[in-house]
């Protein structure tokens, strides 16, 4: 025990430390608020009773904060800075960074880099970016972990159980992704993309999402040039281990394939938050006025939607109607629709989806009325038994019918099968009967022949004497 505490001072525990490598290991830099949010959320509902917010965030913090300070004593973990707000933002060394791609199960080449520097600035970027995932994911409590809490922290915690679940974990996600337009995954190019964030859940219906986040700082302009590099990423292509040339990001993650009449590029989400001066819904406008080329669809006025062959699902929401509402709520815009929808809504096509299973529907129907008719047809040719009227079996049918000369014909085509079959121990009765007529009437006349003899040699024997 002695040895553990020299090892930890502050007592953490490995589960502690791994999940401050795992939180870190994806958002790269986060606070001890962010990790506890992430990894412990049953603890943002105790401490109720400490008389301020301050004081509350110090009580419920201080298992992670101590776990980074022990795997800092390890060399794995550095303080890069503080936030705008004063808190402490803990960053991975490159042996941490290396420790918790074990912790995530993932090959160094997909962790990214280590950013340098970010506290200096008030990291509100990466905050955002941060809070995002957590928006995203909206960790829900254990409640077992609660008893003897307040009722008020206990009801507060059912109701976060009770609300809309929110998308994958923090494995689900990883930040500061390169998308090579040219070079390599590991060494991109210029004029590559670099995604603030990847999410793949495909259990939730999100096969892969690529998501920006926007304090309201950079001009309209710039944020639509990323659609540029976006959409070259997109359309770069290579030759897989088939031996077929796919979509780079296809060799890289996993997503259904596309249909042959419309070939969608992944979708990608913009966060916006009000941080900086530029207004979100001005921000938005700008963006998606700017980015047409990218998004804008074909209209099928006959089925009621657009495709997008070729085009990238560009969807946008804010920091603040993502929190409040989640995915499952309507605080997604996709550009060129009306109001806002559910996040699966937004990155998909539902009205296309609509249209196809009406069609699928109207075919299915179609193809129904036409085995219908085709079998009452059929059913209208069907023979019928000379003897008992009764219709033929589909297997009696096919053996009077038969086109093979190689197979045995039916003996009696106009007669069901029990009516052959009565008809044929008939006949072979019959037959018997007429063998057993014929042998008793042989007999019958080699009996009067022989009397016939006896008599004549009676009469013979008379005359002579």
């Amino acid at each position: 025990m002695a040895g553990k505490r020299k090892a930890n001072e502050a007592g953490s525990t490995n589960d502690l430390r791994a999940d401050v490598l795992r939180v870190l290991g994806v958002l790269k830099v986060a606070t001890a608020d962010q990790i506890q949010r992430l990894s412990s959320p049953h603890l943002t509902f105790r401490h109720t009773l400490k008389p301020t917010a301050a004081r509350r965030k110090e009580a419920r913090t201080a298992s992670h904060r101590g776990a980074a300070n022990d795997l800092r004593r390890h060399g794995l973990v550095l303080g890069g800075g503080r936030t705008r707000d004063g808190e402490e933002v803990r960053i991975l060394t490159p042996a941490g960074l290396a420790a918790a791609a074990i912790e995530l199960d993932r090959v160094p080449e997909e962790m990214g880099g280590i950013p340098k520097g970010v506290g200096r600035s008030g990291a509100s970027h990466p905050m955002t970016v941060n809070e995002t995932v957590i928006a995203l994911i909206r960790p829900k409590p254990n409640l077992s972990l609660l008893a003897g809490e307040p009722a008020e922290a206990l009801a507060a915690a059912r109701a976060a159980v009770d609300a809309p679940d929110g998308i994958g974990t923090i494995a689900s996600y990883a930040t500061e992704v390169a998308l090579p337009a040219k070079g390599t995954w590991k060494n991109p190019g210029l004029g590559s993309a670099r995604a603030d964030i990847a999410l793949t859940a495909p259990e939730a219906g999100v096969p892969l999402l690529f998501i920006e986040a926007d304090n309201c700082f950079e001009d309209a302009a710039l944020i639509a040039a990323k659609f540029d590099k976006y959409a070259r990423f997109f359309r770069r292509t290579e030759k897989d281990t088939d031996g077929i040339d796919k979509p780079l990001w296809r060799t890289r993650w996993s997503a259904p394939e596309s249909e042959p009449y419309e070939r969608v590029h992944p979708p990608v989400l913009l966060v916006f938050h009000q941080v900086g001066p530029r207004p979100v819904t001005g921000q938005m406008k700008k963006v998606a006025d700017l980015t047409r080329q990218h998004w804008q669809g074909v209209l099928h006025r006959g089925d009621g939607f657009h495709s997008y062959d070729g085009r990238i699902p560009i969807v946008a929401t804010t920091l603040e109607w993502l929190r409040e509402h989640g995915p499952a709520g309507p605080a997604f815009w996709r550009f060129g629709r009306e109001g806002r929808q559910p996040l699966l809504d937004a990155i998909g096509n539902p009205r296309r989806d609509a249209a196809l299973a009406r069609r699928r529907d109207a075919a299915r129907a179609e193809e129904r009325r036409r085995a219908e008719k085709e079998a009452a047809e059929r059913e209208a040719r069907r023979p019928v038994c000379a003897d008992c009227g009764q219709k033929f079996t589909d297997a009696r049918w096919k053996a009077v019918d038969s086109r093979d000369w190689s197979q045995s014909r039916a003996s009696h085509p106009h007669l069901c099968d029990v009516c052959q079959s009565r008809t044929i121990v008939a006949e072979k009765q019959a037959e018997v009967d007429e063998r057993e007529r014929q042998e008793h009437e042989r007999r019958r006349q080699e009996a009067e022949a022989e009397q016939a003899a006896q008599k004549s040699g009676g009469w013979l024997s008379r005359f002579r004497t």
